[in-house]
């Protein structure tokens, strides 16, 4: 006996127009944003087979990433350090070859300083604005929106009096790949 299927709901640019507008819970917009580029971070962890580890606490680093391979040639396990930032002040694919982000100072030298035995980077999350369009699912699939870029900002220096603006790479775009490829090349004893 077959049972019949239903058609699968489109993937669309906003929310469903058949369902009605959820109440949503009174958690601040910027925690639900936090969260929410947690779930990306895991979904490219395990996507690249990686672990993941919250640093307790933190002290202005939010998660070390951990990537196993005899093929690496410093250790068999390398590490990153990862500072996480989510915005909607930036429009989803920023025209050009960067964007630029701002950091309070005292997190630029955290993240800027050099040599360091563990390396880090930052991860920037650009989002949409309204909450009901952060998350897309259908049958096949459930997309997060809308991307994260990365950079090493070793040696980068500050230049404003309480912020600094850092340039952001539109081309690295963090996904599983991109993750691999940077555990790869520090896995050599290079850079991320």
């Amino acid at each position: 006996m077959a049972l019949a299927q239903p058609d699968p709901a489109p993937l669309t640019d906003g929310p469903l127009q058949e369902r009605p507008v959820p109440l949503r819970g009174s958690i601040a917009t910027t925690s639900c944003m936090e969260t929410l580029q947690v779930g990306y971070l895991h979904a490219v962890a395990a996507a690249s087979g990686c672990s993941l580890a919250q640093p307790f606490p933190d002290n202005g680093i939010d998660w070390h990433v951990s990537h196993s391979s005899r093929g690496h040639e410093v250790d068999d396990e390398v590490t990153i350090k990862v500072q996480l930032k989510c915005t909607y002040q930036v429009a989803p694919n920023p025209p050009g070859p960067f964007f630029s982000f701002t950091l309070d100072n005292d997190h630029l030298v955290k993240l800027a300083r050099t040599p360091v035995s563990v390396h880090k980077i930052l991860v920037v999350m650009l989002v949409p604005r309204r909450q009901d369009h952060w998350l897309r699912v259908g049958h096949d699939r459930m997309e997060l929106r809308h991307c994260c870029y990365w950079t090493n900002l070793a040696g980068h220096p500050v230049t404003g009096r309480h912020k600094t603006t850092v340039r952001i790479p539109t081309a690295r775009v963090f996904d599983d790949r991109a993750l691999c490829e940077i555990m790869t090349r520090v896995g050599a004893g290079g850079r991320p």
